[in-house]
């Protein structure tokens, strides 16, 4: 089995968001940000992860996804298999058409057995418990996200009004009532 970035991403992804859904919604530009994912490579994952009913998404200001299931409901394997990342360690994707025409190899059985431990084990991993690892491992989750503010905290100096003519033809007027 080849474990791409499309199943690790997915699986750290899913964790952030475990780890912080209990103060709401948790934005896809806040996780990109604090696991260093792309926001579009998330956005294609986050699909994925909602059409398999995963997460859930809430729209608008103050949105973001949220765990449409409890942590202990959903394994590492449903997460892997959501983003369509193949577990399979054989040659020939389990149809035992190995070396061609239905011929298998020597050792698919040994790779066919290893996929049936993987899946296990995956699907024995919940994301609750690498929630909790990553509590016991000491990592302190903020309780609010910080918000980027586009307002600055600086005052503004006021411009200066000036009376003055904004047109040709205002200070033409201007000059005639002189």
């Amino acid at each position: 089995m080849r474990l791409t970035t499309k199943g690790r991403f997915a699986v750290t992804a899913m964790i952030d968001l475990g780890l912080r859904q209990s103060s709401g919604p948790v934005t896809l530009a806040a996780i990109s940000q604090r696991q260093q994912i792309s926001l579009s490579y998330l956005e294609q994952l986050f699909g994925k992860l909602r059409r398999n009913e995963l997460v859930e998404s809430t729209r608008g200001p103050g949105g973001g996804y949220a765990l449409a299931r409890k942590p202990s409901e959903i394994t590492v394997a449903q997460i892997i298999s959501s983003v369509d990342e193949p577990m399979d360690a054989t040659h020939c994707a389990g149809k035992e058409n190995c070396l061609g025409e239905g011929a298998r190899c020597m050792t698919h059985d040994l790779w066919a057995a290893l996929n049936t431990k993987m899946v296990e084990f995956l699907d024995s991993v919940t994301l609750q418990k690498l929630v909790d690892d990553q509590l016991a491992n000491g990592l302190l989750v903020e309780d609010k996200p910080a918000l980027k503010r586009a307002i600055s905290s600086m005052p503004v100096d006021k411009p200066m009004r000036m009376n003055v003519p904004n047109s040709v033809f205002a200070l033409g007027n201007a000059f005639s009532k002189m």
